[in-house]
């Protein structure tokens, strides 16, 4: 009885979100009337605007986990090593973007960074630019932490930096050579989770006046109607196999370990 409930829970729930991406899929393949066609999806690739806003959403993306990988990794790091009663107080900073909303966060940069402003960094497009790769930073901060974090318990951080230091290391080379690659799987799935965000977000990017991939979403919703499903579509695909790529690099990290 166990089982049979299980496998109808299971069913249900794959019913729930797969029947709306079939349905949606399927509308998206109707564009040319009477049969099933891609001329949407080639719609959407002809489309200079798609290529532009994509470019400019990953080459973010790249920004985006660079940064926080900067900021996450040492700061992780220190905590588990040298800090670990600062660890609740480092978690509830961490999970702040995820009560406070994305536009809360960019009306505070346009009060603060405007041309009037003692910093008017939403006066030129690399400052708006920061500032939108600093936002991003934000949002993605939960995940990336969390992962490493995980990554971090997995090791024996004190015994490696120990080991290290015995050799002569100092502490960029321990976080560069012996931290990071041992917590390299966590540290690319919280990059997978953080392009993920950057290219679906849409608040920041429009009120930051930004060309970026999620605000481009919602404009061609608002004024195609065949196109907008293909996009999705894409979108949906590119975040999956972001986490498919994720569970590749688990699983052959895995491997690996099994292997030494």
């Amino acid at each position: 009885m166990n089982r049979l409930f299980a496998w109808a829970a299971l069913l249900f729930g794959a019913g729930y979100f797969l029947l709306p991406l079939v349905g949606m899929t399927e509308f998206s393949l109707k564009m040319r009337r009477g049969v099933y066609s891609l001329d949407a999806y080639r719609a959407v690739f002809a489309d200079p605007t798609f290529w532009a806003t994509f470019g400019y959403s990953l080459a973010l993306s790249a920004a985006t986990i660079v940064v926080g990988v900067v900021l996450v990794v040492p700061t992780a790091y220190w905590v588990r090593l040298r800090l670990p009663r600062a660890r609740p107080y480092i978690e509830f900073i961490t999970l702040l973007p995820l009560v406070i909303p994305a536009i809360v966060v960019v009306f505070g940069y346009i009060r603060l960074y405007n041309t009037s402003s003692f910093l008017p960094l939403t006066g030129s497009a690399m400052g708006t630019n920061f500032l939108l790769n600093m936002g991003y930073t934000t949002l993605a901060l939960p995940y990336m932490y969390r992962s490493v974090d995980t990554g971090l318990r997995t090791i024996d951080v004190a015994t490696l930096t120990e080991a290290a230091q015995s050799l002569g290391a100092g502490w960029t080379t321990i976080l560069a050579r012996v931290i990071l690659p041992n917590v390299m799987v966590a540290v690319l799935s919280g990059a997978f989770l953080t392009l993920a965000i950057v290219m679906g977000e849409f608040t920041m990017a429009a009120l930051l006046d930004r060309p970026a991939f999620g605000p481009y979403m919602q404009l061609l919703g608002a004024n195609r109607a065949y196109e907008p499903p293909a996009l999705a579509v894409i979108a949906f695909a590119i975040t999956w196999g972001c986490m498919g790529l994720m569970q590749l690099v688990t699983r052959l990290a895995k491997h690996e370990r099994a292997k030494a």
